[in-house]
């Protein structure tokens, strides 16, 4: 199954979601005020959140008067281009460097363990000569997990026993990087929303290390967010680009969930690209995110009522 593919099967349950509404809006001939209304209510649904929801509204309303538009087809297809407008370009991982080190971030239960154990394999799978350091080291089942992906993936990992200083397996792995040459150091970090300042001290300390032993290197800082929790995400974006500078996210869970739309949310209000996203469970479930596929995917109408 191509990538394509497994994107529209994988946003399924967001698309019937979506589209349980927008059908209905769309069979009709007449763009009104209720119309309107209705169509803002189906976007909040669909967990695009208000803010967004109403962005999309009051800027269709400019471009029909503008436009002229007419009838609820034209409506669909500028619909369309105003969430790819609002998913902004893409914005691939930046591994330009050798090594690059990706620090991933996210609350116990997104995913974020797992997501690191796809990322590895991808890139394994590109030729890359890939580290892993189990930097969660407040929960021995955390390290346990990670290093099941790890072997599943065909990876190196770099982990110490539970309780042990987060920094010190990042300078371990950090050094081990530089004698194997690694192509990229992926870092997985405590699962617990900290309070900001304990949080930006560990990521700064981290940091520090990573440039230390790596001068010049790239450093990708991405959250992992669960795509069941819809606006609770979105929170967890907010919270933690608030403590550091996120460079991207990872979603996970998008197969699972009918609120897909948070991706629209989240890149319209935060700024932050979803860089990464998870359509299923196998290990290579894992793919770059790519707009306008997904708003193709999104909108494609064949099977879009099948239940």
């Amino acid at each position: 199954m191509g990538l394509f593919e497994k994107l529209k099967q994988g946003l399924k349950k967001t698309k019937d979601s979506l589209f349980g509404g927008l059908n209905g809006l769309f069979s009709g001939s007449e763009i009104t005020d209720d119309f309107y209304d209705e169509l803002e209510e189906t976007l909040i649904l669909s967990d695009l959140g208000t803010k967004t929801s109403e962005d999309i509204v009051e800027g269709l309303k400019a471009r029909v008067k503008e436009k002229k538009l007419s009838t609820t087809d034209e409506v669909r297809e500028e619909i369309k281009e105003m969430i790819r407008d609002m998913l902004g370009e893409d914005i691939p991982l930046d591994l330009s460097t050798s090594p690059s080190v990706v620090l991933v971030i996210g609350v116990n239960g997104v995913g974020k363990t797992t997501a690191i154990g796809k990322l590895s394999h991808i890139l394994k799978e590109q030729g890359k000569n890939v580290l892993v350091a189990a930097a969660d080291t407040f929960r021995a089942a955390a390290i346990d997990q990670l290093n099941v992906w790890t072997d599943r993936a065909g990876v190196e990992i770099v982990k110490r026993g539970e309780g042990s200083d987060p920094a010190s397996v990042v300078y371990d792995a950090m050094d081990m990087a530089r004698s194997k040459k690694a192509d990229v150091v992926i870092i997985d970090t405590a699962g617990r929303l900290h309070n900001k300042s304990n949080l930006m001290q560990e990521l700064a300390k981290i940091s520090r290390i990573v440039h230390q032993k790596a001068e010049g290197c790239s450093l990708e800082v991405l959250i992992a967010l669960d795509a069941t929790t819809g606006q609770n995400a979105m929170n967890q974006a907010r919270a933690f680009n608030e403590a550091c500078d996120i460079t991207g996210i990872i979603l996970t869970k998008l197969d699972s969930s009918a609120k897909g739309g948070i991706v629209i949310s989240i890149a319209n209000e935060l700024k932050v690209p979803v860089k990464l996203i998870s359509v299923g469970e196998k290990i290579d479930d894992l793919q770059p995110f790519n707009a306008h596929d997904f708003v193709e995917a999104l909108f494609d109408a064949d099977g879009a009522s099948e239940e």
